[in-house]
């Protein structure tokens, strides 16, 4: 079907000189409304006004535009159907066989420092996602374009045929109500920071936990399988934004990344980047079994392979500094499953590249504080919401409760166990010494049973080790037990009800103990 008329209406205008222009140059007459038929007209392109083309001049302030049946009905007509052109042709209704539409800036208005409720209400956009929802469910007769990113290729076929094909009308309708579902998802969360005082409407903070959780998500890529082979898996980030985070990773070498893959590079990227030193930690099975902060990084690798080496084998790494051609060259001599790092020098990448199998993903530069994002966990029947654990001590938060106070190095080496035992399975306990693991017990059903195969792992002596606990200990017998692996202080929250018992059995035992006052389970 020949192109005659294009509805152009849009609030974010990169490209849409460039877009008309070439359409106008084919003879498609150009409608248009305010901003952007100045611009248009201004840059030398012919347009007509919707309210020529209606008869109705724009009213209340610019709210009511385009919602006129002879703008819908030119959108909505079924072309395959004598009845629809013979009832327009009575009402003089011109068709539409293109609508080019971007809504009003709500997410952007509403993210502004001190958005009114006025605002925010102007900016819900009512004419334009009619446009749109109407062009996207007649897709078969008219094309509609909601991404300036669309232009240029839709101006190629464009070009060729004078025409879009089906399946590109189909394409543009699924993702124009892809958009629409996005934008009034974005508006009901946001309409809940509104409330009534005084029959006035008050514009508020957003609540910690919303009433309603919308969740708009697009595929962003097909994972090699699930958990197992006989499961299917991809990866979904947030609709209408860029990727972030892991998410955001550019895969340089290796195989396709699998479910377990990503879930084990997030847990070791999310613990490296607690650690301010060079750093690696090596995961398996979404436990740390390995992770140290040294001088270089060479050495966080050497030190965090230490910790447990049969378990390192097949791993997952990650640092938080570019990988050189030392730390590449160390770990060349292990079969590691996938890397990730901020970048990889070039010595690095050769040295790496004899390992045709491992994945080798890059994140780039990584901002200090990123917004955070829901945990979510499905559970039978509904999903659980929270608040991501992003909880940080300092050495000045902590709360000596024995007799003997802890060292420095002990200090030290308690808050890096404790920024470790955050990304452990509970029960999680970890015995650190020279900021680096020595053992690790993780996801066990008693804490003293952790201490035990935490003891178990260890490749050299606990003798000045610190030992940190995600938990409280509900008993003496977990420090106990540390204590005689050679453990001389202890980190855990407290809060037991035999706290005093606990306190007790390390002062009889000589140790320093210090109380966070916060817990870090992991489940």
């Amino acid at each position: 079907m020949p192109i005659e008329r294009a509805l152009v209406s849009v609030h974010e205008k990169s490209g849409i000189v460039e877009f008309t222009r070439a359409l106008a140059r084919a003879g498609v007459e150009v409608v248009s409304t305010g901003g952007t038929a100045r611009l248009l007209r201004e840059s030398g392109v012919k347009v007509r006004e919707v309210a020529e083309m209606t008869g109705w001049p724009e009213m209340l302030g610019g709210r009511v535009k385009t919602l006129h049946p002879k703008v819908h009905g030119g959108i909505l007509f079924r072309r395959n159907r004598p009845e629809d052109g013979e009832e327009t042709r009575k009402h003089g209704i011109a068709p539409v066989d293109l609508v080019v539409v971007n809504l009003y800036p709500f997410e952007a208005t509403a993210s502004r420092a001190g958005v009114s409720a006025e605002d925010l209400i102007e900016n819900i956009d009512i004419g334009g996602p009619a446009m749109v929802r109407s062009a996207a469910k007649n897709f078969e007769s008219v094309a509609v374009v909601t991404d300036p990113g669309d232009y240029a290729g839709l101006l190629d076929e464009f070009s060729e045929r004078g025409d879009w094909s089906l399946e590109t009308r189909f394409a543009l309708a699924r993702k124009a109500f892809a958009m629409t579902a996005r934008y009034d998802s974005l508006i009901a969360s946001e309409l809940e920071r509104l409330s009534v005082s005084d029959n006035t409407v008050i514009l508020g903070e957003r609540p910690e936990l919303p009433a309603q959780l919308h969740l708009e998500l697009s595929r962003h890529a097909a994972l090699r399988y699930g958990e197992n082979p006989h499961q299917k898996s991809a990866l979904y980030i947030p609709s209408g934004l860029p990727p972030s985070g892991l998410a955001a990773a550019q895969q340089l070498q290796g195989k396709e990344l699998s479910y377990n893959n990503l879930v084990d590079l997030d847990a070791a990227w999310s613990l490296v980047q607690e650690l301010a030193d060079p750093a690696c930690a090596i995961v398996k099975h979404n436990n740390p079994c390995g992770t140290a902060e040294q001088k270089t990084l060479a050495e966080a690798y050497r030190q965090a392979f230490a910790c447990d080496p049969v378990s390192a084998f097949g791993g997952v790494l990650a640092f938080n500094r570019t990988v050189d051609a030392e730390t590449a060259g160390e770990v060349a001599k292990l079969f590691v499953e996938c890397i990730v790092a901020p970048e990889y020098d070039s010595a690095a990448r050769e040295t790496l590249a004899g390992k045709k199998n491992l994945r080798l993903m890059q994140v780039g530069a990584v901002p200090r504080k990123m917004k955070p994002v829901w945990d979510l966990k499905r559970i039978s029947g509904g999903v659980l919401v929270q608040e991501p654990d992003t909880l940080t001590i300092a050495e000045s938060d902590l709360k000596v409760v024995t007799k003997r106070q802890p060292n420095r190095e002990e200090l030290r080496d308690l808050l890096f166990g404790w920024r470790v035992a955050k990304h452990v399975k509970s029960n999680a306990i970890v015995f650190a010494r020279g900021s680096r693991t020595l053992g690790i017990g993780a996801g066990q059903m008693s804490r003293v049973d952790s201490v035990k195969i935490a003891v178990l792992k260890a490749q050299e002596s606990l003798a000045g080790s610190a030992v940190a606990s995600d938990a409280f200990f509900p008993f003496p017998d977990g420090v106990e037990e540390a204590a005689r692996a050679g453990a001389t202080a202890v980190i855990q929250p407290g809060g037991s009800v035999r706290d005093a018992e606990v306190i007790a059995a390390a002062d009889r035992l000589g140790l320093a103990m210090v109380f966070t006052g916060a817990r870090h389970f992991r489940h």
